[in-house]
């Protein structure tokens, strides 16, 4: 990511924290204080986020300098030292929190998906994807955090890319109405992609063209039919209420892609804490 992404968010999150002063770091530490401090893993994640946790720091104070020991990606144990910064003892206190909050959700972000991704049957490559389920103000960061996963991205906005729903569906006055109109007023360069709930709707939808049908809340047994029934014509990605315990077998049972939600929208933080030097 270039900082130029996400420095407005940083910007947002420390003016939250510190518009009045930090009057506790102001009256108990004296200002010629120097500190070193290191982000500690407090049980297994996957590390994301180095370059937003330095940036926080150096928002508040160019003096302080972040050093790395393991690089975005990265599998850590409990008790391994992920990041160091040194410097102006008040600095750090004040980036403190603001650095933890984000990147604990990056790295509790980037484990889970490790986890979706890990649990695709051996062989297969089915791609694990996001869906626009995150943190609102926040996108740009969980996506990353889903890429140093292992995931892929799906759209990122709505300007994006063609992505008919239900309700676009219902809106439109059928399967072929909403994709037909789709292909005649969507730029040459969009695929066109649509929901689907039925297997009555997949040969609808292919025939009117789209190119990539999202399987919705269908069974197992379902989606297994319905990629028979596409012989590879049409990429196939399943979505809805997706779990951990049914990538497997979606995996096995032949679609492209499994778009899960709850890889941002439910994310719990990593374990992640600040540990000063004494």
């Amino acid at each position: 990511m270039l900082p130029l992404s996400y420095d407005s968010i940083l910007d947002r999150a420390l003016a939250e924290d510190l518009s009045s002063g930090d009057v506790t770091t102001e009256a108990c530490i004296l200002q010629t204080a120097q500190a070193v401090a290191h982000a500690v893993a407090r049980g297994p994640i996957v590390v994301c986020g180095g370059e937003v946790f330095a940036r926080v720091f150096a928002k508040v104070d160019g003096a302080v300098r972040f050093e790395a020991h393991c690089e975005d990606g990265a599998r850590a144990s409990l008790g391994t030292r992920v990041w160091t910064v040194r410097g102006p003892a008040r600095s750090i206190l004040m980036g403190e929190r603001t650095a933890l909050n984000l990147v604990q959700r990056m790295c509790g972000i980037a484990t889970t998906t490790r986890t979706y991704v890990d649990a695709v049957a051996e062989g297969k490559r089915t791609r694990i994807t996001d869906t626009r389920k995150t943190m609102p103000g926040l996108r740009i960061l969980d996506r990353y955090a889903v890429r140093v996963g292992g995931g892929k991205n799906h759209r990122d906005n709505l300007g994006s890319a063609v992505l008919i729903k239900d309700n676009h569906v219902v809106a439109a006055g059928g399967v072929r109405e909403a994709v037909s109109r789709a292909r005649a007023h969507a730029p040459h360069t969009s695929k066109i992609e649509c929901e689907i709930d039925s297997l009555d709707q997949l040969e609808e939808a292919i025939t009117a063209g789209a190119d990539i049908l999202l399987l919705d809340n269908m069974k197992t047994d379902v989606v297994k039919e319905a990629v028979a029934r596409a012989r590879g014509r049409v990429f196939l990605e399943a979505s809805g209420g997706i779990t951990l315990e049914r990538v497997r077998e979606l995996s096995l049972a032949g679609v492209d892609a499994i778009s899960v939600g709850a890889l941002t929208h439910s994310v719990v933080a990593a374990d992640l804490g600040l540990d000063f030097e004494t």
